[in-house]
């Protein structure tokens, strides 16, 4: 039968060279296992002994598991001790060595495109017209032609308060407020701004977005200053060899109503993959105010008529930067962001 005492002292010899913790369990469970210990060992046959004897082996075998869990105690203690002044030694942190540099931010490509479009049509005589993001349906359908049971409003499919208030599905409601503000013409105003659709997010459209639309009242405005406007704008924006085209559509707030599009600039009309081969990036609409329109906001229209447009600030940077995902202006992937 083994020594208690030699057992011990063995362990305890062992448990002082250890040089890891993996270590340590090793040795644990080679000495202290419940079954198959070298400590545990030592009982067997205790059962043949004397009482007498059987008491003193008892007692041995209970100091040698204390000696033996108190070494490995000890030496755990004194493991984590010099591991934790080789991290000071070697990941100490100077507190008064100069930080690495800040990087700047910047402007957001949707808001350098907003502000370009804003300065090109400032240069026009146009001014910058803002309104709330929550409307009422008045403002936002009625007032705009677009009655109660319109076919149209399935188009705008919009977030609702209450069945008479709602985010704003366009910037078109700034318009009224505007004519109703000002009363008198000539109005020549551009209103920018966040707008709410309930869309699927995908690569083309997203459940909110943002849009500028331009309003033109004064007498005897035609579709070619209409047309003059969108060409001006487009060339300061995307240069002057752009071209601008005008195919019919529908509007309720527009009579005669048209979608304009803007010459592929990467293959310059001719016909490519960017432009699904027709030479042409549809951009917006646009068209002459309807007359129910401008009485909705107090202007006469046997004495005046306009003409307005729209589209949206995402595609217009999407044209100029050619981006193909509208979802990569929202996502804050600093990759992209630090493009612009």
């Amino acid at each position: 039968m083994t020594d208690p005492s030699a057992l011990t002292a063995e362990a305890v010899a062992a448990i002082g060279k250890a040089q890891t913790s993996a270590e340590l369990e090793r040795l644990e469970v080679e000495y202290l296992g419940r079954k198959s210990g070298r400590v545990s060992k030592l009982l067997e046959g205790i059962d043949k002994l004397s009482p007498e004897e059987r008491a003193a082996l008892g007692k041995a075998v209970n100091e040698s598991k204390r000696a033996i869990e108190e070494a490995l105690s000890g030496r755990r203690s004194q493991l984590e001790e010099n591991r934790l002044a080789d991290l000071a030694e070697t990941e100490a942190i100077d507190v008064t060595f100069p930080g690495p540099p800040l990087d700047r931010g910047h402007v957001h490509v949707l808001t350098q495109v907003r502000r370009q479009i804003e300065t090109v049509l400032e240069s026009l005589g146009y001014q910058v017209e803002l309104g709330p993001e929550v409307e009422t349906e008045w403002y936002n359908f009625e007032a705009l032609n677009i009655t109660a049971g319109h076919p149209a409003r399935e188009m705008w499919d919009s977030f609702y308060f209450s069945p008479e208030l709602l985010l704003r599905a366009h910037t078109s409601p700034v318009q009224i407020h505007a004519m109703q503000r000002i009363k008198e013409p000539p109005i020549y105003i551009i209103t920018p701004g966040r707008c709410y659709r309930r869309d699927a997010p995908e690569a083309t459209r997203l459940p909110y977005f943002s849009q500028v639309e331009g309003l033109a009242v004064d007498k005897g405005l035609t579709f070619g200053d209409l047309k003059g406007t969108l060409l001006y704008m487009i060339q300061s924006l995307y240069g002057r060899e752009r071209k601008v085209r005008v195919r019919p559509s529908f509007f309720p707030f527009t009579e005669p109503s048209f979608e304009f599009d803007v010459s592929c600039g990467i293959c310059g009309g001719m016909g490519c993959k960017s432009c699904r081969h027709k030479g042409w990036l549809e951009v917006g609409g646009c068209g002459m105010v309807h007359p129910q329109v401008l009485r909705n906001g107090g202007i006469d229209p046997a004495q005046w008529n306009g003409y307005a447009w729209g589209f949206g600030i995402e595609r217009m940077a999407m044209l100029k930067h050619d981006v193909d995902d509208i979802r990569l202006f929202y996502e804050s992937d600093l990759r992209f962001l630090e493009q612009f």
